[in-house]
């Protein structure tokens, strides 16, 4: 599924037209990546939860050359599936 087919289930679910089931995925992006950009997790019971991970600096290298290189810190977002979620799953 992509993000135009949705965009028409989500309509046709909640009974709304295309233009305010785009606002509404819309607005759930903006929510879920401005909770995670301040530090906060955002968790829905039954879905999942939505939270950042820190990997450290590490030590790499690089294959071409076989130099070694550091790895800077980064911060990745991460999805946790819930109980409700899996078992709809399994």
């Amino acid at each position: 599924m992509n993000k135009a087919e949705l965009i028409q289930h989500i309509a046709t679910t909640a009974g709304i037209n295309k233009t305010q089931a785009t606002a509404a995925l819309q607005a759930f992006e903006t929510a879920v990546i401005d909770s995670l950009a301040n530090g906060e997790t955002l968790e829905l019971k039954g879905f999942g939860t939505f939270k950042i991970t820190e990997r450290a600096e590490r030590q790499g290298r690089n294959p071409k050359t076989g130099e070694t290189l550091t790895i800077p810190a980064t911060k990745s977002p991460t999805f946790k599936a819930g109980k409700a979620f899996k078992d709809a799953v399994n």
